[in-house]
């Protein structure tokens, strides 16, 4: 397998899909980060469920949305984080 990478993961349009995807792909080996984008995150079975996932692939959500229970990124805090990724996958 070639070296770690740091992937961010851009939940903009499918919160629940851009969990899944970012708790698999700490299978891999790289360094996953999570940002939810574009409101606030459905109270869901299956979003708690994919919540649980990442609290065991130790992968901490964060959001661009104000006031959630997450912790939050302005504009700055996101144009940093894009350019420190390795990799961007936006969902």
């Amino acid at each position: 397998m070639g070296a770690s990478k740091a992937l961010l993961v851009l939940g903009r349009l499918d919160h629940t899909e851009a969990m899944r995807v970012a708790a698999g792909l700490t299978i891999f080996g790289h360094t996953v980060r999570l940002i939810l984008m574009g409101g606030p995150v459905a109270d869901t079975p299956e979003n708690a469920a994919q919540a649980e996932t990442l609290d065991l692939a130790d992968v901490q959500p964060e959001t661009t949305v104000p006031d959630q229970d997450l912790p939050y990124l302005d504009p700055a805090a996101l144009a940093a984080a894009l350019g420190a990724a390795d990799v961007v996958i936006s969902l």
